[in-house]
């Protein structure tokens, strides 16, 4: 099914889509349309064009496929599915996300990955191409963020200030040799060891099938990897003992 969104209103468009016995829609003209995708599962959209706030939000087992760039609040609490995004995305990407995978090309903007976690198998999933900005993974809970810093200026972090701020489960891969100078005492650092690099490995290979990068280039490079310090007061304040 081909829908075409131009001037549609969000509410009529979202109809459309959950009343279609269709497993594939491709959107055509999108223009800021909000919530598409919203709770969505057992289907895939193919969308060209610029989707509005909330893309995915709740998304339920859906695979979403933007071409083009994506606004705020995309993956809002999602559950399961997938989102790529072949360009940039705004703010908040994966707001409290509990499951899925986000995959964008280009850059996110601030609090990406805020307050995402994991329960039980699901573990959820941020794969940033280009550069996050300040607060990347703030909060975060549980789940894996990886910034790939792709066609970053070379010498340029490819994150902003206060990477991790109140993290207290999960970790970040950053693809880079330094760490930001703001860096908090209250969490840890490495260089990415064998085990750490095949955990994310599947993932990068997953970013480089869909949006055609070379992975050998892509992989061959230092990896660090930034997770809570079991100490610091965050995990007493979020996280219960087992």
């Amino acid at each position: 099914m081909v829908i075409d969104a131009r001037n549609m209103h969000f509410k009529d468009l979202n109809e459309s889509i959950r009343r279609s016995p269709d497993a594939s829609i491709e959107i055509q003209n999108c223009c800021g349309q909000r919530y598409i995708g919203c709770g969505l599962s057992g289907k895939e959209l193919q969308i060209y064009g610029t989707p509005g706030n909330a893309l995915g939000a709740y998304l339920s087992g859906a695979n979403l496929f933007v071409h083009g760039n994506g606004q705020d609040a995309a993956g809002d609490t999602m559950d399961g599915g997938s989102i790529y995004v072949d360009g940039l995305l705004g703010d908040a990407a994966g707001y409290a996300m509990r499951g899925g995978s986000i995959y964008v090309h280009g850059n996110v903007g601030y609090r990406a990955g805020i307050h995402m976690k994991a329960y039980e198998e699901k573990s959820p999933l941020l794969v940033v191409g280009g550069e996050a900005g300040s607060f990347l993974g703030e909060y975060q809970a549980g789940g894996t963020i990886i910034v790939l810093g792709l066609h970053t200026e070379k010498g340029r972090l490819p994150v902003g200030n206060f990477c991790g701020m109140g993290m207290h489960g999960g970790s970040i891969y950053l693809r880079a040799e330094t760490l930001p100078p703001d860096f908090s005492e209250r969490l840890l650092s490495r260089e990415a060891s064998e085990e750490d690099r095949s955990h994310i490995q599947p993932a990068v290979q997953e970013f480089c099938r869909a949006f055609g990068e070379d992975f050998e280039t892509v992989w061959n490079a230092c990896f660090l990897v930034i997770t809570p310090n079991s100490q610091n007061p965050y995990k007493q304040l979020y996280a219960a003992e087992q």
